[in-house]
């Protein structure tokens, strides 16, 4: 039985914590670094806190160290979309939007809602995913450069070219260190095999998917893992008159639905399930940019399935796309 919850407003610098017990708030500002989460244990120990529920939202990587260090520890950890607290808020009628608020409305909806405890990587792949999100920001860093080459006034190329070399060179090193860390580890080895037999899946997009995705335990269906990376459509109808067309959530991972982009290209010409299944689209007048969309939830669901049965692709073997 929980006796406390914690909501976390968490920024790059700092956090904000509300701790709702005996239906009384107790409010603390803490840095967002590893001495920040060690004064918020102290904290907790000395309001006298037994049991907790410790709730924030998915805020990318600003929250990733303090979700992990508290679920370690051992507390039940909740990390909910953002969109479920706005959405929370306005049935409230919230008005007040201070970090110090905002803490306070996250520990009342987990109080309300009683959101799903949420389960850390392994940190085997949390070490990859931190290689993964070094090569983006590496290959981020390498386009800006490449672009201001191109208009770069002479006296200054030579200075930007050893920019651009020296990112190239770590880009390769990381390359590398990716790879290995996927061979050394039995687990990724086999799933990074299984999906090199779907056509347009390349190496980029394997890493990004052992990363991001982890385990396909942590979804009950194809359907889930869709919701998770924002894939899933979303439906924008009010009484008999309104029709609006169907557009992707986009509420999920913007990492991986940009992983999933070029290899969905690239399975439309060359994947025989989803070529066969785009011409069906593209027969029936769907748009193009929609058809891209359907084609990277499809992909998406093939790549549940491979991992999901341990089997590799097969064009005829259609229950690798189980969708219940």
């Amino acid at each position: 039985m929980v006796d406390s919850i914690l909501g976390i407003d968490i920024a790059k610098l700092k956090f904000d914590v509300a701790l709702l017990k005996n239906n009384k708030y107790k409010s603390k500002i803490l840095k967002n670094n590893s001495k920040g989460f060690e004064e918020l244990l102290a904290w907790l120990k000395e309001k006298d806190v037994q049991s907790l529920h410790v709730c924030l939202e998915a805020t990318g990587i600003y929250g990733e160290a303090l979700s992990c260090y508290l679920a370690d520890k051992g507390f039940m950890v909740s990390v909910v979309n953002p969109a479920q607290i706005t959405g929370f808020a306005q049935s409230e009628l919230s008005r007040t939007k201070t970090d110090k608020a905002d803490a306070k409305l996250i520990a009342r909806y987990c109080q309300a809602m009683k959101p799903t405890v949420w389960q850390p990587l392994p940190q085997h792949i949390r070490e990859l995913q931190g290689w993964v999100k070094r090569l983006e920001a590496l290959q981020s860093m390498y386009r800006e450069e490449s672009n201001r080459l191109e208009v770069a006034q002479p006296a200054i190329k030579s200075c930007i070219q050893e920019v651009c070399e020296m990112f190239a060179k770590k880009i390769e090193e990381v390359k590398k260190n990716i790879r290995e860390h996927i061979e050394s580890h039995p687990d990724l080895r086999i799933q990074k095999n299984l999906l090199e037999t779907i056509p347009g899946v390349g190496e980029a997009t394997i890493a990004q998917m052992l990363s991001f995705i982890g385990t396909t335990k942590r979804f009950e269906n194809a359907r889930q893992l869709a919701a998770f990376v924002g894939l899933n459509p979303r439906q924008h109808e009010s009484g008999s008159s309104v029709r609006g067309r169907s557009r992707l959530s986009k509420t999920g991972s913007s990492s991986l639905r940009k992983a999933l982009y070029m290899p969905a290209i690239s399975a439309k010409r060359y994947n025989p399930v989803i070529k066969a299944f785009c011409e069906r689209l593209q027969k029936a007048g769907k748009p193009k940019m929609l058809i891209i969309g359907a084609a990277m939830r499809k992909l998406l669901h093939i790549i549940y399935g491979v991992l999901k049965t341990g089997k590799p692709f097969d064009a005829n073997w259609q229950t690798i796309l189980p969708q219940s």
